[in-house]
C-alpha cells in the first residue's frame, strides 16, 4: 500500500514538473531546432551511453566476483534490468528492488548485495567530489551546490571511517552482539551476526588495493562516460560550450537528483539540467528540449538492455515488486528460544 501511495504521488509530482517545464514551449520552437539539430553527434553520444552503462555494470560485477564471477554479457544486462527497477519504482524502493531481483537471479545474500551496493554509491561519491573539484577550476558553481559538495565530501569521510572500523572490529561487534542480545533475543542476534558477516564479505574489496584500485577506475570511466553523453548532445543541439559545461551540467544534475522523488526522475530530470543550462545563457525552450533528448538517451539502452534479460530469463516485475520478505534460513534456534552455536553443532 505504501509503494502504491510512493507510485501515486511520484507519477503527480513527475506530471506537474513536466507540464511546467513544456508549457511555453511551441510548435516553431521545435522547427527551428530539428533545422539547426546535428544527428551526426547522436552517435558518438549513444555509444557513450552503452559505455557509461557497461563501466558500471562491471564495476558491480567486480565487487560481485567475491562471492561468485559473473559473465561479462550477463551481468550487463542484469544491471541493466536492476536499473529498470529504479526507474519505474519511486523513491529508494528501487533499489531494494534491485538487491531482490540480484539475489534471485545470482543466488546471492541480499545482505551482500546491499553491501556492495552501498560500495557502489561510495566510489560515485569519491568520482563526483574529484570531478567537482577539477570543474571548479573553469565554472564557479552556486553557492548551494558547493554546500552539497562539502556536505557529500564529509559523509564520504564518514562512511569510509565506519566500513574500514567494521572491517578491522567485525569480530569485536560480533562478541558485543553476543553478550548484549543472545540470551535475551536470540533471533535477533542471530540476524545481526549473519548481517555483519555478509556485509563484510561485501565490503572485503577495500583491503585488496587491486579491487579497491579497479572499482575507482571504472567509477571514473563512468562519470567521463556521462560527461561525454552531455557533450556530444550538446554539440548536436548547437550550442557553442565547452566539456566543463558539461561536466557542470551533470554535476548540479547529480547533486539535485540525489534521492530520486518520481519514477525515472521524470520532471525532476528536465527541471535540474534546464536550470543548469540557464547558468551558460541557453533559452528555457532549448533547455528543456535538451533535458527531455538527455533524459530519452539515458533511458532507452538501459532500458532495451534490461528487457533483454527479464525476458530471457522471464523475470516478472510485478513480482519483484511486491516481493518484501528475505526467504533466506537462518541459523538454526533450539525449541526454548536459545541459539545454538555453529561451534555447539559441530562439538555434537
Amino acid at each position: 500500500m505504501i509503494l502504491k501511495k510512493k507510485q501515486f504521488w511520484g507519477g503527480i509530482i513527475a506530471i506537474l514538473l513536466l507540464g511546467y517545464c513544456v508549457k511555453d514551449i511551441r510548435l516553431a520552437d521545435i522547427h527551428v531546432l530539428s533545422e539547426r539539430l546535428d544527428l551526426t553527434y547522436l552517435i558518438p553520444s549513444l555509444v557513450c551511453t552503452f559505455i557509461f552503462i557497461g563501466a558500471k555494470a562491471w564495476r558491480w560485477r567486480l565487487m560481485a566476483s567475491q562471492q561468485k564471477p559473473i559473465k561479462r554479457s550477463r551481468v550487463l544486462t542484469l544491471y541493466s534490468a536492476g536499473q529498470i527497477l529504479n526507474i519505474i519504482m519511486p523513491a529508494l524502493t528501487g533499489q531494494v528492488g534491485r538487491l531482490f531481483l540480484f539475489a534471485r537471479s545470482e543466488g546471492l545474500r541480499k545482505t551482500f548485495i546491499f553491501s556492495t551496493i552501498v560500495l557502489e554509491v561510495l566510489f560515485d561519491a569519491i568520482s563526483l567530489i574529484v570531478i567537482l573539484i577539477l570543474t571548479s577550476l573553469a565554472f564557479v558553481f552556486p553557492e548551494q551546490y558547493r554546500s552539497a559538495g562539502y556536505v557529500i565530501s564529509a559523509v564520504v569521510v564518514v562512511v569510509l571511517v565506519l566500513l574500514y572500523l567494521m572491517l578491522h572490529y567485525q569480530h569485536r561487534l560480533e562478541d558485543f552482539g553476543r553478550h548484549r542480545f543472545r540470551d535475551r533475543w536470540p533471533g535477533f542476534y542471530i540476524g545481526l551476526r549473519k548481517f555483519i558477516r555478509s556485509f563484510v564479505q561485501g565490503i572485503n574489496l577495500l583491503r585488496s588495493s587491486q579491487h579497491f584500485i579497479g572499482s575507482m577506475i571504472y567509477s571514473v570511466i563512468c562519470w567521463i562516460a556521462h560527461i561525454l553523453v552531455i557533450y556530444f548532445l550538446l554539440m548536436s543541439f548547437g550550442f557553442d560550450l565547452p566539456i566543463a559545461a558539461a561536466a557542470a551540467v551533470m554535476i548540479i544534475n547529480t547533486l539535485a537528483l540525489l534521492v530520486p522523488v518520481t519514477p525515472g526522475n521524470a520532471g525532476t530530470f528536465e527541471v535540474a539540467v534546464s536550470t543548469s543550462l540557464a547558468a551558460f545563457s541557453v533559452g528555457r525552450t532549448d533547455a528543456v528540449l535538451f533535458a527531455l533528448a538527455l533524459h530519452l538517451i539515458d533511458l532507452l539502452p538501459i532500458t532495451l538492455l534490461g528487457f533483454i534479460f527479464l525476458r530471457s530469463e522471464r523475470v516478472s516485475i510485478r513480482e519483484i515488486k511486491t516481493k518484501h520478505e528475505d526467504e533466506d534460513i537462518l541459523d538454526r534456534v533450539s525449541e526454548e528460544g536459545t541459539l545454538i552455536e555453529e561451534e555447539e553443532r559441530e562439538k555434537v
